[in-house]
């Protein structure tokens, strides 16, 4: 399926999927170190950023990109992983710290209270409804290879489970829960039966994961992976075709040899059900799944972008260029740019192309 994606054969249709950065607005008083990660309110036009200066910063984020800082809470080590709950009043923040923090914008109070912990780094942190209670809860994975579910009512987790290996990645959509662990494991939860695995593949892909994203619909999510692949996977499987994998974040192939880049991000687009990756190649894609196609590619932005986001109505693309480690301590500089950017998402940038009925 590589070759479905990407690749143009003419030059008319390189120009038509070449997209636009002129527009994009950066994000103003943006985190003063490496920026983890990034995620939007689904109730109003506010951003989260996460970051390894020990805190997540709260932005309001006007139509036209424009932004101003409203809150900040902080941990006691870099934060890793940071996202909203369902009704856009609390943010959490999970971090090297082996803490997960929360501010509750409704009260007012700018703290980031402990509300959960593990023996080692939390990697990712996620609300979800609890399909039992109706309530919201928090689910947290760590590199001590446990997730935790938490009640944040109580001190204590509800319910802990052992994964294989440590937790590099975890989303979370409707009762879907599928979490991306070192050695390639990747494990898919029922939220109804949550603190057994329903099912655990392997990677399709052949290298370290770094990021997996549920779909919109919750039938199914996609992986990225370092070696500039991603793979798109339905939880049933349907038929052989359904499943597949494609190149992306690549260098032309030059001498035999070709640089493939570290997939660091896959956002859903929320009405559309599209969706973007970007990578350390410091490009990102907005592809359509299920015609197999790529609707546009970008030029570089001047660095590794190390997070993306759309906003809740799908009308702008955040991404945040900022070192992600990728190449080492080496490779980590005061001259790189540390900056989030608001794109926005035009006609039909993001639309899913036609179908094209057979007679």
């Amino acid at each position: 399926m590589a070759g479905l994606f990407g690749s143009s054969s003419s030059t008319t249709q390189q120009n038509n999927t070449l997209g636009d950065l002129s527009k994009d607005v950066a994000l103003n008083n943006p985190p003063e170190d490496s920026i983890s990660d990034i995620a939007f309110s689904t109730q109003s036009q506010h951003l989260a950023v996460a970051s390894w200066d020990k805190k997540v910063r709260i932005y309001e984020i006007s139509p036209t990109g424009g932004s101003e800082g409203k809150a900040f809470f902080d941990h006691e080590a870099p934060v890793l992983s940071c996202h909203w709950s369902k009704d856009g009043t609390k943010v959490v923040g999970g971090g090297a710290d082996k803490a997960a923090r929360m501010i509750d914008l409704g009260s007012g109070q700018n703290v980031g209270t402990q509300v959960a912990a593990h023996d080692q780094p939390i990697r990712a942190v996620r609300f979800f409804e609890n399909p039992q209670g109706g309530q919201e809860m928090l689910v947290t994975g760590s590199w001590d290879k446990t997730i935790k579910y938490w009640d944040l009512r109580q001190s204590q987790p509800v319910a802990t489970v052992q994964c294989q290996e440590r937790v590099y990645t975890l989303d979370v959509q409707g009762k879907l829960l599928v979490v991306g662990t070192a050695d390639r494991y990747i494990n898919v939860i029922s939220l109804n039966v949550p603190d057994k695995f329903y099912k655990t593949i392997q990677s399709p892909l052949k290298w370290q994961t770094r990021v997996v994203s549920c779909f919109p619909d919750a039938s199914g999510f996609a992986v990225g992976s370092i070696e500039g692949r991603c793979a798109i996977q339905y939880v049933e499987d349907k038929d052989s075709s359904s499943n597949f994998s494609f190149k992306c974040h690549r260098d032309p192939p030059q001498n035999n040899m070709t640089n493939v880049y570290a997939v660091n991000a896959i956002s859903f687009h929320p009405q559309h059900g599209t969706f973007s990756t970007a990578g350390s190649d410091g490009t990102f894609h907005f592809w359509d799944g299920v015609a197999k196609h790529r609707l546009k590619g970008y030029p570089s932005v001047g660095g590794t972008i190390s997070a993306s986001a759309f906003n809740r109505d799908g009308t702008i693309f955040a991404y945040a260029v900022s070192y992600d480690w990728s190449k080492g301590y080496a490779a980590n500089n005061p001259q790189y740019p540390n900056k989030v950017m608001m794109h926005p998402v035009n006609g039909d940038e993001c639309k899913p192309r036609p179908t094209v009925k057979k007679r």
